[in-house]
């Protein structure tokens, strides 16, 4: 009998894939038996992400060099995917960066809009794509499918000098409201995945990770902070056939640091 987050035969996509949460998002998948595709800025680094995710059981791994924040280049490579792979089932709009100003009167436009561009406008490029793939396949008769977006504790705590990143993620979450409402009767759910602190590659040089190790373990009710693996459990989960019924949900990943009194 298949497993209950079996994913054989389906196509699972992720952008800002070759690293983090992306590419632990894929490693979910991978291990279910998907098929994965890799979006992610350096081709380089996407070949090791692709052989990786290979090792871990996906029968095919395709990527494209692509930079979500450019329109052009998010169709061509969707449509570059589909003609590789045949079909998209699950989109994880995952691509964006943190960066974080001394104040709100502190940021300029320019970083206001650099950030935009990549966490917000890049997702709706992906998604986009996303939904109109997955509405013509189910008016062709083979309905079904599941959009996950990036979010973040942004959204429900103030924090200052990062009101640009978190105002993207609340607005990503209510545009996942608006697409379960509206692909849901394409067979199509719609959720965003809501991450704590993850310790991933980029904090592997950080002269402060262990103290900053320390400090969210002191404040998340699991005593520590998150790893890449704990992404990979939810992603099946959303991937897969036994979330058929959850839609426009934020499902938080944190240990329980949300629901801590400070």
């Amino acid at each position: 009998m298949p497993g209950l987050f079996d994913l054989t035969g389906k196509v699972v996509l992720a952008t800002g894939a070759n690293s983090g949460i992306g590419l632990g998002f894929l490693q979910g998948c991978a291990k279910q038996g998907a098929d994965v595709v890799v979006w992610g800025r350096r081709a380089d680094k996407n070949a090791e992400a692709v052989a990786a995710l290979k090792a871990l059981g996906a029968p095919r791994a395709h990527a494209e060099a692509v930079d979500v924040s450019d329109e052009a280049a998010v169709v061509t490579a969707f449509a570059a995917t589909l003609e590789v792979m045949g079909r998209v089932d699950c989109v994880f709009a995952n691509a964006g960066f943190h960066h974080r100003a001394e104040s709100f009167s502190d940021l300029s436009s320019e970083s206001y809009h650099e950030l935009l561009n990549v966490n917000l406008h890049g997702a709706f490029y992906t998604l986009r794509e996303a939904t109109r793939h997955m509405r013509k396949r189910a008016q062709a008769g083979d309905p079904g499918g599941s959009l996950v977006a990036c979010g973040s504790l942004s959204m429900f705590h103030g924090l200052q000098g990062m009101e640009h990143y978190a105002a993207a993620k609340g607005a990503l979450s209510a545009m996942i409201k608006g697409l379960a409402v509206e692909m849901g009767p394409f067979g199509v759910r719609a959720n965003m995945l809501a991450p704590g602190f993850i310790l991933t590659g980029m904090t592997d040089d950080d002269p402060r990770v262990g103290a900053i190790t320390e400090r969210f373990a002191a404040i998340t009710p699991l005593r520590r902070p998150g790893q890449i693996a704990d992404i990979e459990g939810p992603a099946a989960y959303l991937a897969s056939d036994a979330s058929r019924f959850h839609t426009g949900d934020i499902l938080v990943v944190d240990g329980g640091r949300l629901v801590k009194a400070l």
